[in-house]
């Protein structure tokens, strides 16, 4: 039977996360946004950890990044249906990148439809009655957003042990680790420190929001498989490659990237 008396490595689960959050922005900003821009005739973008700035703006552009991260999430998904070939890390690791493209994904309708801001008021911008259409994106928001959480829930609900509990552990370190993250990569982008304040973190904060309520959603769940998924043990290789992932993503990402025809 694994052992999951030892506690998870904190260090180890912080690296995971960072290395997921990392490939969610990349796929929301660089493969939703800057592609599809792209592609869509723009002679110049710049990519930055918090925004994709392009000389042209068309609807497929602003909803391109939450529809990359809903489609990650779903392969993800698909990964994860024969979780038990995975170590227990890369387990987590994908567990970690479906949520964070599904939190992702669902929150910023919510978001953009709460505070008419962000890449889903562009989407509906000049769209009318727009009232209808910003409580139409609330209500999607909430639903799937909900949902998201569930299906994360269910991911996790292996790691449930057999006494005590791992489930905090699991899920609020990598809510406040991919928070710190945020900040610090946003900190140099060239779109000014007011995407930080106005954005970045605001959205990571909410969108993330899922992580700080799984333990209650998942409270009184049962596990499923015959033994708890093993502990989550320190791994130099995990640690070593997040850190030099996450020095390119504020260093390099961070201060952005330019293209140009």
């Amino acid at each position: 039977m694994p052992d999951t008396s030892v506690p998870d490595d904190k260090l180890t689960i912080a690296s995971i996360a960072a290395l997921s959050y990392v490939a969610q922005d990349v796929l929301h900003e660089g493969l939703g946004h800057g592609v599809t821009a792209w592609l869509s005739g723009a002679q110049k973008l710049t990519m930055s950890t918090v925004a994709l700035q392009s000389d042209i703006e068309t609807r497929w552009i602003s909803a391109n990044g939450t529809l990359v991260n809903l489609a990650a999430a779903f392969v993800i998904w698909l990964f994860l249906r024969k979780p038990k070939r995975y170590s227990p890390q890369l387990r987590f690791f994908f567990i970690m990148a479906l949520a964070g493209n599904l939190f992702t994904g669902t929150g910023y309708f919510f978001f953009s439809g709460v505070t008419n801001f962000g890449d889903w008021a562009q989407v509906i911008s000049g769209l009318e009655p727009h009232w209808a259409w910003r409580t139409g994106l609330v209500l999607v928001g909430m639903i799937t957003y909900y949902a998201s959480v569930l299906l994360v829930a269910s991911q996790l609900r292996a790691f449930i042990p057999d006494t005590g509990s791992r489930l905090r552990g699991l899920t609020w370190l990598p809510y406040f680790a991919e928070a710190v993250l945020a900040f610090f990569a946003g900190l140099p982008n060239p779109a000014g420190l007011f995407y930080v304040i106005a954005s970045a973190l605001p959205s990571t904060l909410a969108a993330n929001a899922g992580f700080l309520s799984l333990p209650s959603v998942m409270r009184g769940w049962k596990r499923r498989e015959t033994s708890a998924v093993p502990t989550i043990r320190r791994s130099l290789g995990w640690i070593a490659v997040a850190a030099v992932i996450c020095a390119i993503f504020i260093g390099v990402i961070g201060r952005g990237i330019t293209w140009t025809r």
